[in-house]
């Protein structure tokens, strides 16, 4: 019967987080109506396994929850995450406070103290390293499209640009044309256009792009091409939604495990 709560419980978590991942790729916003179901389902499995099999569980269960939500509000607050991200983690600790041990444990999945009784934090550090990796397949994106075109990926105005902020297009965007960012909302410019500048139209980095304004500059972006003032090829990001990788994160912890522990244990033999 714990396994089947487990099971339940797990369940639950997985189901919900894929749904709000999806909801986050396609609309870049999750109702909160999948947090207000999700968070009691999530409390009721997890109150009823514990208050059946060991009530003991019952503080720890409590100090993971408030451990997350503190770490999740910290984070909000200070601009690293999207209010959906901070709901999702306080309702993965909800249903899924500590490793489903009675589960999922086996002879070859080494799971890490963390996990045993903080399991969200090993879920957000796999989110975390998850999300980092991508800067490798932008970066290996970005060789292969240089290698394919006889343009430099700072030709022009950006030949000048420093290496720190080279590098940060390297892993963060990719060239496009103004047409895909058009078509495809949920990619942002990273440059944008000065009109009226003493030397013409003069093109400028935005690294830190938002949904403010964003519609503005594709259209000044375009106006330029159309006029072939700028070539039709102009850094931007996908932005992928952070949800899909705590969700990643979550679908590795269970079944892969901790990978900064896993690192830990292949470095320290």
């Amino acid at each position: 019967m714990q396994t089947m709560l487990e099971l339940a419980r797990t369940s639950v978590a997985l189901i919900f987080m894929l749904y709000a991942s999806w909801s986050d790729y396609k609309l870049r916003e999750v109702s909160n109506k999948v947090w207000v179901i999700f968070a009691p389902v999530a409390f009721i499995l997890t109150f009823t396994e514990i208050c059946t099999y060991d009530i003991s569980q019952l503080q720890m269960y409590g100090i993971s929850f408030g451990l997350t939500a503190f770490f999740s509000f910290l984070i909000f607050y200070s601009g690293g995450f999207g209010g959906a991200d901070a709901k999702a983690m306080m309702c993965l600790a909800l249903a899924l406070p500590f490793f489903p041990t009675s589960l999922l444990e086996s002879s070859f999945l080494d799971v890490s103290p963390i996990s045993r009784m903080f399991f969200p934090l090993s879920v957000f550090s796999n989110s975390v390293l998850l999300a980092a990796l991508m800067a490798f397949v932008m970066l290996f994106y970005n060789i292969f499209w240089r290698l394919k075109n006889s343009d430099g990926l700072f030709a022009g105005q950006y030949v000048n640009a420093s290496p720190g902020k080279k590098l940060l297009l390297l892993v963060t965007g990719r060239k496009v044309s103004v047409s895909t960012l058009k078509q495809k909302w949920h990619v942002y410019p990273l440059e944008d256009l000065d009109e009226g500048h003493a030397d013409g139209v003069r093109r400028r980095l935005t690294l830190l792009p938002k949904d403010e304004g964003r519609d503005a500059t594709v259209q000044r972006l375009e106006d330029a091409v159309r006029k072939g003032t700028i070539r039709d090829a102009v850094w931007a990001t996908p932005g992928l939604p952070f949800l899909i990788f705590v969700t990643a994160g979550l679908v590795t912890a269970l079944f892969l495990g901790d990978i900064v522990w896993i690192c830990l244990h292949m470095l320290l033999g």
